[in-house]
């Protein structure tokens, strides 16, 4: 396939040398106004990961996926398999809204917001920064002989890297068992919970291996959010973009020269530094333009900013900004595309808070025995039913019972006469409902029944109650 000469960046990526194997980037330290912002923002969701899974609120883990045990709590509220639709809704309303925010600014999420990136760039690129040195430094080191500097700074830098990583697998299973289950077993000790344990150093190994090997290739090869930006964004969407009319000119990027006016000789205000390119993550050259590999970062933005400031050239070389503004010098409009899909997702907002309120905090089911035949109990037809209620608060239910209120008779609980529900808790049972032929309608029909705590009415479902046909 012929490729013209100016897009065969694209043919390659930067983690992979000529030789097909592995090159690891080793981008410059940033430093800059958008990279300060950039750390208070992910040090603050650092802290709230962290802390999420161990903060209670009404008795409830802030936030919880306990996917074995089928129990979730989302901002201390509980949800259970029977409130997957709520999720379902909830999942289609993060991915509306993704495409909403990719087709107005581009990947931001990646550089900013994305877990995978934060603890790279923000954690594990860190200390990397502080064992190993700034970018010359680290690949002086990669250069260097096995020598005791070297041992010493490896496996130091890896000892850490497992740390954090064993950590990082901790906080999960805190999300995935509950923060209490994770104390007591800690507490308990190994030797205890072997098993988990396995899993936890598993789930270390691929942290680690993500960390210090896999690294931004998670975000080149493996998440699919990029491939989903290039469907989405036009030239109307804003991205971190390098300003090539300017950037160019008549004459293209030159070195920089203090002895000529740039602005008469057609010569660009690109230097060709290649200091974006030095503090790149993902190792492209953003003066190529929008590619897959550019996660939004901000950091060419700050680096580029630097070295106008220094050569005494107007800022924002590098900044955010969309195709048209750069070209057609257009400002941002919020384009019919995007009103759509802000219409869609305000709509589905709608639909989830008023599901939220419908949402019964108690939740009662009442089944016919499958395979069980009605019978006859004196002048009565009787059925056998399973029952399940399933209490979604911290509130215990210690006197729980059934009421038949259409057509009129009667429930009989098998075993005590009234059911007991722990918070948090299911109770399941089998009771029997006999009802005089008289109020029957049908072989077939269906009964109103109101499940109450003590005095107060806690639910009220419906169930089929089955006659003779010679009822009918």
């Amino acid at each position: 396939m012929n490729t013209l000469p100016e897009e065969s960046f694209r043919d390659t990526i930067g983690t992979i040398n000529k030789e097909g194997k592995r090159a690891f980037i080793l981008p410059k330290k940033p430093k800059g106004p958008f990279y300060d912002k950039r750390k208070l923002v992910s040090y603050f969701l650092l802290v709230f990961l962290v802390l999420a899974p161990f903060i209670k609120i009404n008795g409830h883990q802030f936030l919880m996926f306990n996917v074995l045990e089928r129990r979730f709590t989302v901002f201390s509220f509980p949800f259970w398999p029977q409130d997957f639709y709520l999720f379902v809704v909830s999942m289609i309303i993060g991915v509306v809204g993704l495409a909403l925010f990719t087709v107005a600014f581009g990947r931001i999420f990646c550089g900013w917001f994305c877990p995978q990136t934060i603890f790279m760039e923000m954690v594990f690129r860190r200390i990397e920064y502080w064992i190993d040195g700034d970018r010359g430094a680290q690949i002086r080191l990669q250069k260097q002989e096995w020598n005791a500097e070297k041992i010493r700074k490896r496996v130091t830098k890896w000892i850490i890297f497992f740390i954090f990583s064993f950590l990082i697998a901790n906080v999960f299973l805190a999300y995935l068992v509950s923060s209490d289950r994770l104390l007591l077993m800690i507490k308990e000790g190994p030797a205890l919970h072997t098993s988990t344990l396995i899993a936890l150093l598993i789930f270390t190994g691929v942290f680690y291996f993500i960390f210090a090997w896999f690294r931004e290739q998670v975000c080149i090869i493996a998440c699919p959010y990029g491939r989903m930006q290039g469907v989405l964004l036009d030239n109307k969407s804003i991205n971190v973009a390098y300003d090539y009319v300017r950037g160019e000119k008549e004459l293209g990027r030159a070195k920089f020269n203090k002895q000529e006016d740039r602005a008469t000789t057609g010569k660009g205000d690109c230097i060709d530094c290649k200091q974006c390119v030095h503090v790149c993550p993902t190792g492209i050259d953003i003066r190529n333009g929008t590619q897959l590999e550019c996660i939004n970062c901000t950091a060419c933005i700050d680096e580029c900013d630097t070295i106008m400031e220094g050569v005494g050239l107007p800022k924002g070389l590098i900044r955010y900004a969309s195709e048209n503004e750069i070209v057609k010098k257009e400002k941002f409009v919020f384009t019919t595309r995007m009103k759509g899909y802000a219409a869609v997702l305000v709509i589905l907002i709608g639909v989830l808070i008023g599901m939220l309120f419908l949402r019964n905090d108690v939740e009662a089911n009442v089944l016919r025995l499958p395979g069980q035949l009605f019978q006859h109990k004196g002048e009565n037809i009787s059925n056998v039913y399973t029952y399940k209620i399933v209490n979604k608060t911290t509130k215990q239910f210690d006197e729980v019972t059934f009421k038949l209120i259409e057509p009129k008779g009667k429930i009989i609980l098998v075993g005590k006469p009234k059911v007991k529900v722990k918070p948090d808790g299911i109770a399941k049972g089998t009771l029997f409902i006999e009802i005089n032929p008289a109020y029957l309608e049908g072989d077939k029909i269906e009964i109103k029944i109101e499940v109450y705590d003590g005095e107060d009415l806690i639910e009220t479902t419906t169930t089929n109650f089955m006659g003779p046909r010679s009822f009918n």
